[in-house]
Order: structure tokens, then C-alpha cells, then sequence
């Protein structure tokens, strides 16, 4: 019947062809012990109509429809059938679903209207769309709920972003707790057009609740994960709260958090070097590619390397670090007038000899957490955690006068991590 259906372009309605067969015939198929299946009798004239809390008025004609089963050959009733008992016993008022469930709404309308139910309202969402504006699908990374837990996604970065799907209160806010959800939410506002799922958007609003978290909520989260991925010994403590605050505006996800200690504690300076000379050094037109490339390679390395160096062997830079932040800033302070240098010309090549890298957060503040590390026992060994002392080994290694000739700048390629 669908096949012929189909070829005549019509709608698949079945015929009805034993609605009005006759009992004898009937009785030869019993006897026949042939399957049969039990069906509702759908009117051949008139429509249905259910007003919908998000659609507004939905009508069906009833021709389109025929005789649907509601229970199978073999014994089993159909999900139309069972769905609609099921809500009605339990005095459901509201069914919120996709509007993927529109079609099955007319079967369940007319089973409500035969048993003498009251009829729920009814309120079809639209889908979340993948970003080709398809049906969001595993093809385009959906995933479950605990994948994304497991992802390191907060439950309640989750919601607010799920909620904001079609929704909104009708202002400019986007950042929503729990609570303040339950009391803002209406119906009337959810829309008829499909969402567009964003994960970049998703990561966004998760660090926002990451980040809004209680402090003391904050430093055990991470704390704990920072345990558990074997970077640190220990899941509380000074050092796990001040790492929080330093590396807590670069993370977004729980599982960044390993990345950004991890970054913060490894020292790949012969690395960065190398990578600066052999490409970032490059000059075009007369200008270096970056900004930080033209100071740090018009800033006499060899001074600041051994100004530096002067400085840790006289124990100055390990003083005013054990004196904190105002030892710190006191430091650099009298370090920067003893070489004429201040801001960017200063604090550039400062951060790269120091920590390895170009960017970072906060050098201070990470500086002092390098030194905590390096004079306390809270990182785990195999961590490759390159302490204080390892470092200026390192920069002892480095041949400092060849940045301005065409010679290696290392004397030996080095592992950061030895």
C-alpha cells in the first residue's frame, strides 16, 4: 500500500481493507492462525486541531491520516498507544518535546478524545541544528551528557547554555544560575526557529560558571584534578590556591586547568630560542614579524643574561622572591633602572629568560609560584616541573653574544628538562 502510495505521489494511508470485512472472513484468517493487529478507527472526515504553547494553532485533516495500529501482532502496544495512557493516569499537564513529535500529537489527540481524557498542553520545540543548519547529529560531535562532564563542562555551564537554545528573558543577559533560571523561564518566550549549536560558545559560558564558582569550591575542584592528573602531590594547600588565582582567567574547562599548570611549570626556553631565530626572527620590509621579536632582538641578550644570572647567584632575585609581591615588583624595579630598560623593552626578554615562553599569565605572580614550587615539596617529580636552579643552568648554557651573529644560538641543544 505505501509502495502504490508513493508511485501515485499520495499520502501512505492504509486502506482499511479488513475495517469492513465480514465475519466470515474473519474467521477463515483466525483459523488460519494467520497475525493480525488491532488499529484505531480514524474518522474519514474532519480535522484535528490542538493550539500549541509555542506554534500557536496546528490542524490536521483526518484523510491524510487512515486507520493507525495501536497494537502489534505480536502483543505489543504501540508507542502512541502507551504514551497517551501513561500521561493521562499520571495527570501530565504540560508535554514539552521536539517538534519532531508533531505527527505522533494527531494519534495521541484522537486516542485522548476516544478514552475520554483530558487533553495536556502541548508545546514542540524546535531541534538544535548543527552549524550547516542540518539536524545535529555524532556526525557533527554531539555527545552525551557524560562525555561532556567527562570533557570537563560543569553541570550548571551546561544548562545555561542548553536553556539559551531557543529561549531567552529578553535582554542582553546571557549568564544565568540555576535558580535564576526557574524564575525567569516562560514558555511564551521559547522560539519556533532552530538553534544553532556553538561549542565555542558552550566553552565560553562554561569557564564564565567555572570562574564564578565560590573560591573555596574553585581551589578543591581543581586541586583535586591537579591530583589526580599527577602534576601535584597534593589536592590543597597554599600552592593549590594561589595557582588558582593565577591560571584561573585562562581556563575554561576543567581538563584545561592540567595544561595551564603544566605550562606554567615547564621551562622550554632552548625551544622558544631556537624557534625565534630559525623563523619568528624573520624580518620583513625592514620590520620584525611581532612586536615582542623587534624588542627582544634589539635588547643586548648578553646583558640581560648576565644581569640576570648576577642577580640569582647574589641571592637578590631569591629574596625578593621569598618576600612575595612587593619583593618581586621592588626587584624588578631596581633591576630595570640598573639596565635603563622599563615596560615591554624590560618585561619581554624578562619573561622569556625567566619562564621559557613569550606569553603567560601574570610573571610576578607566576614567578612567585615557580619558587614555592621549586622550594617546597608539592609537584610531583614526573611532572617535568623545571625548578629555579635548573633554569639558570640552563641560561649558563645559552651563547648569548651569537644572537647578533650568524651562528647557532645554543652551544648545545639542551633538554628542558634534564
Amino acid at each position: 500500500m505505501k509502495e502504490i502510495a508513493k508511485l501515485k505521489q499520495l499520502p501512505p494511508v492504509y486502506t482499511g481493507k479488513w475495517a469492513t470485512a465480514n465475519e466470515e472472513e474473519v474467521q477463515e484468517e483466525l483459523s488460519k492462525g494467520t497475525p493480525y493487529t488491532y488499529r484505531f478507527r480514524v474518522p474519514k472526515e474532519g480535522s484535528v486541531k490542538i493550539n500549541d504553547l509555542i506554534r500557536g494553532e496546528v490542524t490536521w485533516n483526518l484523510d491524510t491520516l487512515g486507520d493507525f495500529v495501536v497494537m502489534r501482532s505480536n502483543g505489543q502496544p504501540v508507542y502512541n498507544f502507551c504514551v497517551t495512557v501513561d500521561d493521562a493516569t499520571m495527570a501530565i499537564s504540560h508535554v514539552i518535546r521536539a517538534e519532531e513529535h508533531l505527527p505522533n500529537t494527531l494519534r495521541q489527540a484522537l486516542i485522548y478524545e476516544a478514552l475520554g481524557f483530558s487533553m495536556p498542553y502541548f508545546a514542540h520545540v524546535s531541534l538544535i541544528l548543527a552549524p550547516d543548519r542540518s539536524k545535529l547529529s555524532k556526525r557533527h560531535g554531539a555527545t552525551s551528557v557524560g562525555q561532556f562532564r567527562d570533557m570537563g563542562y560543569l553541570p550548571q555551564g551546561m544548562v545555561n547554555y542548553l536553556a539559551l537554545l531557543g529561549w531567552g528573558d529578553g535582554t542582553e543577559n546571557e549568564f544565568f544560575s540555576l535558580q535564576q533560571l526557574v524564575e525567569k523561564f516562560t514558555i511564551e518566550r521559547v522560539n519556533k526557529s532552530g538553534a544553532i549549536f556553538d561549542s565555542t560558545k558552550l566553552r565560553w559560558m562554561n569557564g564564565q560558571h567555572l570562574r564564578s564558582l565560590p573560591q573555596e569550591d574553585l581551589n578543591k575542584l581543581l586541586g583535586y584534578r591537579w591530583q589526580s592528573a599527577g602534576i601535584l602531590k597534593h589536592s590543597e594547600g597554599p600552592f593549590v590556591q594561589e595557582a588558582v588565582q593565577v591560571l584561573k582567567d585562562g581556563i575554561d574547562l576543567i581538563s584545561d586547568s592540567d595544561n595551564a599548570l603544566s605550562n606554567l611549570l615547564s621551562y622550554p626556553l632552548n625551544e622558544t630560542l631556537s624557534r625565534d631565530r630559525n623563523g619568528s626572527l624573520t624580518k620583513f620590509g625592514g620590520r620584525c614579524s611581532t612586536r615582542f621579536i623587534c624588542v627582544f632582538n634589539s635588547f643586548p641578550k648578553a646583558q640581560v643574561a648576565a644581569a640576570l644570572l648576577n642577580a640569582y647567584d647574589n641571592g637578590e632575585l631569591l629574596a625578593a622572591l621569598g618576600e612575595g609581591s612587593s619583593g618581586w615588583k621592588q626587584w624588578v624595579k631596581s633591576f630595570g633602572k640598573s639596565l635603563k630598560r622599563k615596560g615591554k623593552s624590560l618585561f619581554m626578554p624578562l619573561r622569556v629568560l625567566l619562564t621559557g615562553k613569550h606569553h603567560g599569565p601574570d610573571m610576578g605572580a607566576s614567578m612567585l609560584l615557580i619558587y614555592k614550587a621549586s622550594t617546597s615539596d608539592v609537584v610531583v617529580p614526573q611532572s617535568g616541573f623545571v625548578l629555579l636552579d635548573r633554569r639558570f643552568e640552563m641560561l649558563r648554557e645559552v651563547n648569548w653574544n651569537s644572537f647578533s651573529e650568524d651562528q647557532p644560538i645554543l652551544d648545545s641543544a639542551v633538554s628542558a628538562s634534564r
